[in-house]
């Protein structure tokens, strides 16, 4: 193979990053044991202002582990973890792996029905679930076997005094409290799970090829497919971001977990490679500005990834508060286009450069940005990282190379890469071409120097908010709905990056359009993210002559009357 060292890419590199990382060869169980044992008194986690140190975080894994393993997990199994950012998150994922079996990540705002399919698909028999989740796992039907549920009741990994404090009957508390906790019954209380002592140091450990991890994607066609990933893809690619992020210091860092760790981007930066750096993960349920300001005040980010919205709502809300944000350093952007706007707002109030990356789930998921050095150009996604090789492609016939500068299919490869879809060789066999590489369904245009700029999406997925939605998903939501003969949904582009949900809808006969009555039916079946935000009528709904809805014309007729 070409060697990195020899692409035009590596001379825009920041100097001190290497063309190539070293590969591990060792797990992420192991990563952390070395995390553990360097770090021992240093605080890993924080959460609502209390700390655990990477000793105490070792022990509570090792104890969840005994715990899981007396529930008959063993190696190969799938366990799933339907849970927000929270101490119990990192302690349970790094469980599940020690056992040798397998974390799958679920969003635990999703609605039963969009667990019910994945659920059917990897078949995990135990559950690991934020307590206001558990309701949606309880409307399984039978053919879905749930052996266990481990509820996380949040307020639990709170400091004492505050803890006690949301139990006062003052209205703003408890309506806090509701929205951080729920009723679980019949579940087996997260701590329970923790007092069987710890698991035998003797117990096998993972090896670097074996499996870590299902994530699951916005499939095109509406059903989510399994990405899978080992310890090596995913310890790689924290090693990747560690070669990116050149400077960063063992120990030293403060990593403000804002990205939901159930999606690929926040689980390698915090679960992977925030854990790798012996960082402080500083541990948010979700994006709350006023929450994170005051963070602020007592440990300072200095890596602040996230999507546009949440640099530009954090930027401005400090800005009003004259709360400084000088401490951030490392700035990463991805999941939808940076606006220049977010790009010139935020490094006048921070202290470092924010740049625009790119990934996909099937590459764990970051394989191309832009260098934290002057070399970085805005309005790109960059460069391929380090140990990572790109071609561009005829979208038709994707052994042949395009032109320099000329539109194509990106295609990537790199240790990074996933092994295949779960359950789903089809699939596997369209993604992943021979000699390994990824099929992106991006369309992209690649100048003299390496740097990549989207220029089209093959998959017709919208991105709002930083999620991917798949447009077949809802459709096939909206047509359930009685007054629904036909329906297309896109994406309405935002001045201010990403895009907003737009169903247009043909109507049965004689019905009349009831635009919040057709969203309420939607927030039953989907989460809120994927409801559309605006729903207008169309006379037919156009169609390829093999039946495929044309979503450009749906498009061209809808989106300038919006």
């Amino acid at each position: 193979m070409v060697t990195n060292e020899s692409q035009p890419w590596t001379k825009n590199y920041q100097p001190g990053v290497p063309a190539t990382i070293e590969m591990p060869t060792d797990s992420l169980v192991s990563m952390l044991e070395t995390s553990v044992r360097e770090g021992a008194d240093h605080p890993a986690l924080e959460f609502f202002g209390r700390r655990t140190s990477y000793a105490e975080l070792g022990r509570q894994v090792d104890q969840a582990a005994e715990g899981l393993r007396t529930l008959g997990v063993r190696a190969g199994d799938r366990v799933a973890l339907v849970l927000p950012n929270c101490p119990q998150h990192v302690v349970a994922f790094y469980a599940v792996l020690r056992l040798g079996a397998i974390v799958v990540e679920h969003n635990p705002l999703y609605t039963s029905r969009e667990l019910r399919h994945l659920f059917e698909d990897h078949q995990a028999r135990i559950v690991i679930a934020w307590d206001k989740a558990v309701a949606q796992l309880r409307d399984f039907p039978g053919d879905v076997i749930i052996d266990h549920i481990v509820s996380v009741n949040l307020l639990k990994a709170f400091p004492t005094a505050k803890r006690l404090a949301l139990h006062l009957p003052v209205p703003k508390l408890r309506q806090t409290r509701k929205a951080l906790t729920g009723p679980a019954p019949q579940t087996l209380p997260w701590e329970e799970l923790l007092h069987h002592g710890s698991l035998d140091p003797a117990h096998p450990r993972p090896a670097v090829s074996d499996l870590a991890a299902i994530q699951y994607t916005s499939g095109t066609t509406g059903r989510p497919k399994g990405a899978m990933l080992t310890h090596l893809n995913l310890y790689a690619n924290a090693l990747q971001g560690e070669a990116w992020m050149h400077g960063a210091e063992y120990r030293k860092e403060i990593f403000y977990a804002i990205l939901p760790m159930f999606h690929a981007f926040g689980m390698t930066l915090y679960l992977t490679y925030g854990i790798r750096k012996q960082a402080l993960l500083v541990l948010f349920p979700k994006f709350d500005s006023a929450l994170i300001l005051t963070a602020m005040k007592k440990s300072p980010a200095t890596v602040y990834c996230a999507v546009p919205p949440i640099y530009e709502r954090t930027a401005l809300a400090a800005k009003e508060k004259g709360i400084s944000l000088r401490s951030c350093k490392y700035c990463i952007s991805g999941a939808m286009n940076l606006p220049d706007h977010v790009v010139e707002l935020w490094e006048s109030m921070s202290g470092g450069l924010l740049v625009e990356g790119y990934g996909m789930t099937e590459a764990s998921p970051v394989a191309l940005g832009n260098p934290f050095y002057a070399t970085r150009r805005t309005g790109t996604i960059g460069i391929p990282f380090p140990s990572t090789w790109m071609r561009v492609v005829d979208l038709d016939h994707p052994d042949v190379d395009v032109a320099q500068g000329e539109p194509g299919e990106l295609l990537l490869k790199g240790p990074q890469v996933f092994q295949g879809y779960w359950n789903d060789s089809d699939e596997t066999a369209k993604t992943l071409l021979p000699g390994g590489w990824l099929r992106t369904g991006d369309i992209v245009t690649v100048d003299q120097d390496g740097f990549t700029t989207i220029v089209d999406r093959a998959k017709e997925l919208i991105i709002t908010g930083g999620f991917n939605v798949s447009p077949s998903e809802v459709e096939a939501v909206l047509r359930q709905h009685p007054s629904v003969a036909d329906a297309a949904v896109i994406g309405k582009p935002l001045e201010r990056g990403g895009e907003q949900v737009v169903a247009a809808v043909q109507l049965a006969p004689g019905a009349v359009l009831d635009e919040a009555s057709l969203r309420a039916f939607c927030h039953d079946y989907l989460a809120a993210y994927k409801v559309p935000r605006r729903i207008v009528q169309i006379e037919d709904t156009p169609r390829s002559m093999l039946g495929k809805i044309l979503r450009k014309q749906v498009a061209e007729q809808v989106l300038p009357k919006l």
